[in-house]
């Protein structure tokens, strides 16, 4: 017969092995993986959420949106529709998902509404510890996006565009750019992108018009993207040169240096220096006082 040392040992060691399957099992099922009958292997087991559909807390499926911006001549215009839905449910269709964060910024976003005026907020405090500054502002939401515990789990896409740049903000750290200034997101982003990229070679269409018509092929190919469409355009022009106001100085200190203006600030100065002379001349001398007599 074993010892009572033994026994003991042998117990330890099934308690052991029993724990470490637990362990097992439970880690195969966080990562996905679950067991097939006969025991011998592991299978993947397919994820129960996709990319285009959002599952909200109360079960409901969130469906995507379609945001497009267009830059061409000078011009950008940033657009959006105004489909909500759940499920198979038309909640709203004109929601407002395209907006302006102060001086010269554009902004449209996809996914969960309450998640994007978190990020939106966000932005604008970014904004405006950087004024002017768009790129920095992103890179630091993108990067506080990805790291804070909080905003880590932020169901939303960030559509952003000033006078000179274009980016595409994720929760996976992603600061996109385009290389040819048109970018989508949302449920009908590719149908949208693709038409405008194809529109943007034909000579006479401006970014409204361009934009606009991608919208029009977005919503007749995109169940979920209706024809309530929201615009926001930014000239450029406007943003990167001086109003006709500020113009005024410039003008005159050009024409001060021409030589006409010379010659005539000239002339005005000889004849503002000759006329107290020339007056001082043609009056008649004042007739000196007679001193009393006996007074030198």
């Amino acid at each position: 017969p074993r010892s009572s040392s033994a026994r003991v040992a042998q117990s330890r060691r099934r308690r052991r092995r029993r724990s470490v399957g637990t362990t097992l099992r439970a880690a195969m099922q966080r990562l996905g993986l679950t067991r097939m009958a006969s025991g011998a292997a592991w299978c993947a087991r397919a994820p129960a959420t996709n990319v285009a559909f959002r599952r909200l807390a109360s079960g409901a499926e969130m469906h995507g949106t379609t945001i497009l911006v267009v830059r061409k001549g000078g011009q950008v215009a940033l657009i959006g529709d105004g489909m909500v839905s759940q499920g198979s449910l038309i909640v709203k269709g004109n929601a407002k998902k395209v907006r302006r964060l102060g001086d010269g910024v554009l902004a449209g976003f996809a996914g969960s509404t309450a998640d994007a005026f978190t990020l939106l907020e966000r932005l604008e405090r970014k904004l405006e510890e950087h004024p002017g500054q768009l790129t920095r502002a992103c890179v630091d939401l993108a990067k506080a996006w990805r790291t804070d515990k909080y905003l880590r789990r932020l169901e939303a896409i960030l559509l952003v565009a000033d006078a000179s740049v274009t980016f595409e903000l994720t929760g996976n750290g992603d600061v996109l750019e385009p290389s040819d200034g048109i970018m989508g997101i949302g449920s009908g982003g590719p149908f949208a992108l693709a038409a405008a990229r194809a529109l943007a070679k034909v000579d006479g269409l401006d970014a409204p018009t361009i934009a606009k018509r991608a919208m029009d092929v977005a919503a007749d190919m995109c169940v979920y993207t209706n024809t309530e469409f929201i615009m926001e355009v930014l000239d450029c022009n406007d943003a990167t040169t001086p109003k006709a106001a500020g113009d005024a100085p410039a003008d005159a200190a050009k024409a001060a240096g021409s030589p006409e203006t010379a010659a005539a600030a000239k002339r005005s100065t000889d004849e503002a220096s000759a006329s107290p002379a020339s007056e001082e001349a043609g009056a008649p001398a004042e007739k000196a006082p007679e001193s009393p007599p006996g007074t030198t």
